[in-house]
C-alpha cells in the first residue's frame, strides 16, 4: 500500500466522502444532504482497518471538510471522528455549528 497513490474524492450520488486505492474505497465520511439550512451533518467516518496508521483518515476529514466550506456549508460534527479532528484543528472553527438534537433527529429518519 502506497499512500502517496490514494486520492480522495466526493461521492455526492452516495452523500459521502471516500478514500480510493486503485477504485476501491477504504475509507468514506457520509453525511446528510443540506436540507436548507447551510449545513452538512457529519455522522459516520471509517477507514478500512488495513489502511489505518497512515493518516488517511486525517487526509479524509480535512478534503471533506475543505469541500464543505468550498460549498458555503457549515459543519455539523455529529461523527466523533470529525469532532476529534475539529479540535485539533482550529482553522475550521468559524464554519462549524454546534450539534442540535435536530440534527440528531434526522440521522433517526
Amino acid at each position: 500500500m502506497d499512500p502517496t497513490t490514494i486520492i480522495v474524492r466526493h461521492n455526492a450520488d452516495r452523500r459521502r466522502f471516500e478514500l480510493v486505492d486503485d477504485e476501491n474505497v477504504i475509507g468514506t465520511a457520509h453525511y446528510l444532504p443540506d436540507d436548507g439550512t447551510g449545513e452538512r451533518v457529519f455522522f459516520h467516518t471509517v477507514v478500512d482497518e488495513a489502511y489505518e496508521g497512515h493518516g488517511l483518515g486525517s487526509k479524509l476529514a480535512a478534503f471533506a471538510l475543505d469541500e464543505t466550506i468550498a460549498a458555503g456549508l457549515k459543519i455539523v460534527p455529529v461523527c466523533p471522528y470529525i469532532h476529534a479532528f475539529l479540535g485539533r484543528h482550529r482553522e475550521y472553527a468559524a464554519h462549524v455549528v454546534a450539534v442540535r438534537p435536530e440534527h440528531l433527529d434526522a440521522l433517526r429518519h
